[in-house]
C-alpha cells in the first residue's frame, strides 16, 4: 500500500524525515514458490511507498538491497520443505534478473524450534555476506506476514513491513500457494494463478509439483522428513554404525553385482562396506533413505569420500509410491530392519504387499532381494503366558511426556513386569493394534504367542519408547514372508530362512520374564528375525 493512499498521520509523515533510510530489506521465509505480490510489494518498498505495519513511512536508500533469507535451505522432500534449497535459490536468482530486484540470497539451515531464530537467521546474513551487510533495526526493515516470524524481528526492535497481512483484501501467501499446490491432483493447475513466473520455470524444468505432491501423499515422511516426531536419530545412527559391519557380512554371499541398491540405508553404512569390494568395483551404489537426519549423514560421508566406488549415489525417494527403478533394472536389493517401518507406518500388510511388488518388478532376472528384518514366531496365535521375574503386571499406564531423556528415566524405574499396562495403552494408541491379554497373577499374563514378542521385542527400548510404539515387530511370520514373496513372483533361496538372536534371549528375554504354554510349562523362545533371500529366475 502507499503511504498517500493510508492516510498516515502528521507525526507518522514527519518520521520519513528524520527516519534513517534503511541499506536492507529483510524477507525471511522458506520461498518455495515466489508470488507476483512480492514483486509488487518490494517495488514499492524499495521506491519508498510503503509503511510499516503502525503506519510509518519506510524511507529506502537508493542503493538498498532485498535479503532474501532463504531458510531450511538444507531440507528437501518434507511436507515443510518439498523443494531443494538450490532449487528455491535459483527461482529467487531469475526473478531478482528478470525484475531488476537488487537481491542477496542467504541460505540459512534448518535448526529445531527455538525463539533465537530471527536473531541467529540475523547472523547468517552478516557471515554469508562476510560483515558486508550488518543488519540493525536502524538499517533493515523485515518484510513478512507470518506473524509468529515477524513477533521474533519485532522483539530485536526491527520495522515490520505486513506485505499480505497489511492488505485488506489479501491474496494467497506463497505458503497457501504450496499448500494448494501439494493438496492438488495432476493436471489441476489453480495453484500457478499469482505464482510468479521465475517460480513456474523452476518448478515445470525441473518436475516440483510432482515432487510436491508426492512428499503430500507419502505416509510415511512427517513434517520434518522423519518417521516420528520422538525418533532420536543420533542414537539410530550410532546403532546403524555399529551394526554395518555384521549386516555386511550377512549379505555379501548373496549380493550379485550391477546396480546394488538399498532401501532404507541410514547412514550409509553398508554401502560404505560394499564400496571396499573389489569384486563390486564395477557396480554401481545407490542408496535410499527416507528420513532427512539420515539422508543428510549420507551425503555428509560422500562429500569426505568415505565411500571407495566413485559410482555411489543416494537420493531421498518414496518407497510407498510405487516403482523406485524401471522393471528388469536391479541386480541387488538390500532392506535391512526396513519392511517392520513399511507395515508400521504405511496402511499394514497392504503396503508392504505393494512393496514387495515394487521390488520384485525392479528385479533382473538371476537378481536378488535381500532383507533382514524382525519376525514373528512361526504360530503367532499360539496361546501362551508370560511370567515376570520383577513387578507387579496390574501397575496402571500414566500418560508418559517430556523428552526421550524423561520419559526413558520414568520407565527404568519400572521393572519389566510393570511395563505391561503401560506398554499395552502406548503400543496399542500409537500402532493401532489391538493387543489384548489377561492378567493371570500379579506377575503372569496369559496372551497369544505373536503379542507376547511384540511386548518382548521392544520393552527394553526406553530411550526412544514413544517412537517404538508405532512399530510392529511381529506382523508375519516365516511362512508369511514364503507366501508374500511367492505371489509377487520371486523364487526364496533355501539358504534363507528364520533365526532367533540368542543375545537377546541371554541378556533381555530371560532375565526378565519365561514362555510359559497355556498348560503352565516352560517353552523356548521363538524365533525374533528373519533373513529373506529371494530370486528372480532366469
Amino acid at each position: 500500500m502507499s503511504a498517500a493512499a493510508t492516510g498516515v498521520a502528521d507525526g507518522a509523515a514527519d518520521a520519513r524525515t528524520v527516519a534513517p533510510a534503511v541499506a536492507m530489506v529483510i524477507v525471511p521465509g522458506r520461498h518455495h514458490l515466489l508470488t507476483a505480490f512480492q514483486v509488487a510489494a518490494l517495488r514499492r518498498l524499495l521506491a519508498g511507498d510503503e509503511v510499516d505495519e503502525a503506519g510509518a513511512p519506510i524511507r529506502v536508500a537508493d542503493d538498498a538491497v532485498v535479503v532474501w533469507a532463504l531458510t531450511s535451505a538444507n531440507q528437501a522432500s518434507t511436507r515443510r520443505n518439498p523443494f531443494p534449497g538450490h532449487r528455491r535459490e535459483a527461482a529467487i536468482e531469475i526473478l531478482a534478473h528478470v525484475e531488476g530486484i537488487p537481491s542477496v540470497v542467504v541460505p540459512v539451515v534448518d535448526v529445531p524450534p527455538t525463539p533465537r531464530f530471527a536473531a541467529l537467521t540475523l547472523k547468517a546474513v552478516e557471515h554469508a555476506t562476510a560483515s558486508r551487510l550488518l543488519p540493525t533495526p536502524e538499517t533493515a526493515v523485515v518484510a513478512c506476514s507470518t506473524e509468529a516470524v515477524a513477533a521474533m524481528y519485532r522483539d530485536l526492535g526491527y520495522r515490520i513491513a505486513p506485505l499480505e497481512a497489511g492488505v485488506a483484501d489479501a491474496p494467497p501467501t506463497p505458503w497457501q500457494h504450496l499448500d494448494a499446490l501439494m493438496a492438488s491432483e495432476p493436471g489441476d493447475e489453480s495453484w500457478r494463478d499469482g505464482v510468479h513466473a521465475a517460480s513456474l520455470d523452476i518448478v515445470d524444468r525441473y518436475a516440483l509439483d510432482a515432487l510436491a505432491r508426492m512428499v503430500a501423499s507419502d505416509p510415511v515422511v512427517g513434517d520434518e522428513g522423519g518417521l516420528t516426531e520422538t525418533r532420536d536419530y543420533r542414537s539410530y545412527s550410532r546403532s546403524f554404525e555399529a551394526a554395518a559391519e555384521r549386516k555386511w557380512a550377512q549379505a555379501r554371499p548373496f549380493v550379485v553385482p550391477g546396480r546394488i541398491v538399498d532401501v532404507g540405508c541410514a547412514t550409509g553404512g553398508m554401502l560404505e562396506r560394499a564400496a571396499r569390494e573389489p569384486a563390486l568395483a564395477e557396480s554401481d551404489l545407490i542408496g535410499i533413505e527416507v528420513a532427512a537426519p539420515l539422508y543428510d549423514e549420507c551425503v555428509h560421508k560422500l562429500s569426505q569420500g568415505a565411500f571407495a566406488n566413485p559410482s555411489t549415489f543416494f537420493y531421498r525417494r518414496n518407497i510407498m509410491a510405487g516403482a523406485l527403478f524401471p522393471d528388469r533394472s536391479i541386480a541387488t536389493t538390500l532392506t535391512f530392519a526396513l519392511t517392520h517401518e513399511i507395515v508400521s507406518y504405511g496402511d499394514g500388510l497392504p503396503s508392504l504387499e505393494r512393496f514387495a511388488e515394487a521390488i520384485a518388478a525392479q528385479t533382473q532376472p538371476g537378481g536378488v532381494w535381500i532383507n533382514s528384518d524382525v519376525c514373528g514366531p512361526a504360530d503367532l496365535a499360539l496361546p501362551v503366558r508370560l511370567r515376570f521375574a520383577e513387578g507387579d503386571v496390574r501397575t496402571p499406564a500414566r500418560m508418559l511426556s517430556g523428552t526421550n531423556a524423561e520419559v526413558a528415566a520414568a520407565l527404568d524405574a519400572l521393572p519389566v513386569g510393570s511395563r505391561v499396562a503401560q506398554f499395552a495403552q502406548d503400543f496399542r494408541a500409537a500402532s493401532g493394534s489391538h493387543w489384548p491379554y489377561e492378567v493371570v497373577d500379579e506377575r503372569t499374563i496369559a496372551l497369544a504367542q505373536g503379542d507376547a514378542m511384540e511386548l518382548m521385542t521392544k520393552v527394553h527400548y526406553t530411550g526412544n519408547w514413544l517412537s517404538e510404539m508405532h512399530e510392529r515387530f511381529c506382523a508375519l511370520s516365516w511362512g508369511d514372508w514364503v507366501d508374500l514373496v511367492e505371489r509377487v513372483g520371486l523364487e526364496v533361496d533355501e539358504r534363507s530362512g528364520p533365526w532367533r538372536n540368542d543375545w537377546m534371549v541371554e541378556h533381555r528375554f530371560d532375565p526378565d520374564a519365561t514362555l510359559l504354554a497355556a498348560s503352565g510349562d516352560p517353552i523356548p523362545w521363538p524365533d525374533t528375525h528373519v533373513l529373506l533371500v529371494a530370486r528372480r529366475p532366469h
